[in-house]
């Protein structure tokens, strides 16, 4: 997602907990004729976040786009989550989306754009991965909740739902070829989700195209949920 902002365009800050992943990430860009900045934060800290948003705020720039895709996943049989579980989840992908979007919306102005990533499992029961999918859920209730509320200061907020992807979050579940020929199986477009799939749809959310969409959710997955 960093890679195709900064293609159309952006200026990137590219944040994640390890920094040798962000230089990577960055050598990618520059390597395309892009520059993005690597900011180190953990979206289970405050203080991390804290610390990130300062930084933003002390280079001058306008922030105009957030795109909340810090995210975890794991499979496990609901009478075996523990706390410990089902914090690093929520923690992750419902309570560290929320205050990164307040941190980020202080130094937005009238037209930025907030897209929270959530999921198809948002949408659909799937067994062994109550923590995932309620975190999920709750991004959907979140999105529509701050895209009312920041209305009146031109910030929208918006959902992008990725289906069937291959990514290292997903990677064990596509090292089972009998899941792979299951799962294709109820994707109608025939096929897994790859990463220039998203960029069309991020982009518009993230654009003018978009100005007058805010509180939704974009499903990006290959109509899976529409077969169901």
């Amino acid at each position: 997602m960093a890679l195709h902002l900064a293609a159309a365009g952006a200026q990137v800050w590219v944040t994640g907990r390890h920094a040798a992943a962000l230089e990577e990430c960055c050598a990618m860009a520059a390597a395309q004729g892009n520059v993005m900045t690597p900011l180190v934060m953990d979206v289970r800290a405050l203080c991390s976040i804290e610390a990130a948003f300062s930084a933003i705020a002390a280079s001058g720039r306008p922030l105009d786009i957030l795109i909340n895709n810090a995210g975890d996943e794991r499979l496990c049989a609901s009478d075996a989550v523990d706390e410990a579980l089902w914090d690093q989840l929520l923690d992750t992908n419902l309570r560290g989306a929320f205050f990164v979007a307040q941190r980020a919306s202080r130094l937005m102005g009238s037209g930025a754009s907030i897209v929270n990533l959530a999921s198809l499992a948002a949408a659909t029961g799937i067994a062994k991965a109550v923590p995932y999918s309620a975190s999920k859920s709750g991004i959907l209730g979140m999105t529509r909740s701050l895209a009312v509320e920041w209305a009146p200061r031109g910030i929208r907020v918006n959902a992008l739902a990725p289906g069937y992807f291959h990514t290292a979050m997903t990677a064990a579940f596509f090292e089972d070829g009998a899941w792979q020929e299951k799962m294709r199986a109820r994707i109608p477009l025939g096929r897994f989700g790859i990463g220039e799939d998203l960029a069309g749809p991020l982009q518009f959310l993230c654009s003018d195209a978009s100005a007058y969409v805010t509180g939704q959710t974009l499903y990006v997955d290959g109509g899976a949920l529409a077969s169901l």
